[in-house]
């Protein structure tokens, strides 16, 4: 029977981050089992081998470790059956979102940390393990195995690029896109609109074969500028209008894309609605038919031959609200 693990969720969105880690584990694992899931978390059961590829790619979620079970603030007594690796301890506390506000956090602790210091030691300063304790629906403790690297993250937003768009999207909610669409290692992925290419680095960076096109030249040469800054490789790309894209990029694995939208796009005089209509009807003829694309656009779309699997949205300002797509071809 496989090991348990706790992710601990990123606040940003409600559900966005449960699709990611189900499509992380889609893609890194041979089988998973998504155990019990609630405010601020997801508890999968997979084989602990995969644990080190799952958390390299991830992007919304704060931690993940093995799970130490679930408690109720009054029972805490099945904490004296759980034996820790070997080393000294302590115990982190949070409450999701402000939950569990008439619970002392600090004597829960207390008694949590003398039933499980009863093989251990406690050291609060520099323990060897780090046992979270995360206060939402029920008590949740689980070891903090893994950190995302979210200052990785952040190296790479847009203004630290030499070429880059202040309406770009941040590298974590690219990698998500990506994890959302379960994109495997190795793997091809096109962005139709790759614009300066931060779908397409992130792509690049998690080990996928990435693609780009765009209608507009100047955004290739920048997107390729990109890549040469953090030592990364484009398998392909081409400059080409989206009409055009299935017959020079067929067979796609999966395509993700953030398309233009504002006032400020260049889109050579067409309307940007009409831009839509024809990604629509191309993007299913570049994809191979079961795989997945998550397309982000200012509104729903519906793609006609492909199944809309889930839909996020994210409030960006007063007039944009991002949605994200997950389609299956």
């Amino acid at each position: 029977m496989s090991p348990e693990f706790f992710f601990e969720l990123s606040g940003e969105s409600k559900d966005m981050p449960i699709t990611e880690v189900k499509g992380c584990l889609e893609a890194e694992t041979d089988s998973f089992e998504i155990v019990s899931k609630g405010p601020g978390y997801v508890v999968a059961s997979f084989d602990e081998k995969y644990l080190d590829s799952v958390a390299d790619r991830i992007a919304l979620s704060h931690s993940i470790g093995r799970y130490l079970g679930e408690y109720t603030p009054d029972d805490i007594s099945g904490l004296s059956d759980v034996e820790l690796p070997e080393g000294s301890f302590a115990i982190r506390a949070k409450r999701f979102e402000g939950m569990m506000k008439d619970v002392d956090s600090q004597k829960l602790i207390r008694n949590a940390g003398a039933l499980l210091s009863k093989k251990n030691d406690v050291n609060l300063k520099d323990p060897d393990i780090v046992v979270r304790m995360q206060m939402c629906d029920k008590v949740h403790l689980y070891i903090e195995d893994k950190i995302t690297e979210t200052d990785l993250l952040d190296k790479r937003k847009v203004a630290e690029r030499p070429f880059f768009s202040p309406i770009s999207l941040h590298p974590k909610y690219a990698r998500a896109l990506i994890n959302m669409a379960a994109v495997k290692r190795g793997q091809t992925v096109l962005d139709p609109f790759c614009g300066t290419g931060g779908i397409v680095i992130e792509a690049a960076e998690m080990g996928m074969k990435a693609v780009a096109s765009d209608f507009d030249e100047d955004m290739i040469i920048g997107c390729q500028e990109n890549l040469d800054f953090y030592g990364l490789k484009m398998h392909d790309f081409d400059v080409l209008d989206i009409g055009d894209i299935a017959e020079r990029f067929p067979d796609m694995d999966a395509i993700c894309t953030d398309p233009p939208y504002g006032r400020s796009t260049k889109t050579g005089g067409e309307k940007i609605e009409e831009i839509y209509r024809r990604a629509g009807e191309v993007v299913p003829k570049c994809m191979k038919k079961g795989h997945k694309a998550g397309i982000i656009l200012p509104h729903p779309l519906q793609i006609e031959g492909m199944e809309l699997e889930c839909m996020f949205l994210q409030r960006v300002h007063g007039s944009l609200t991002r949605h994200y797509h997950i389609f299956r071809n």
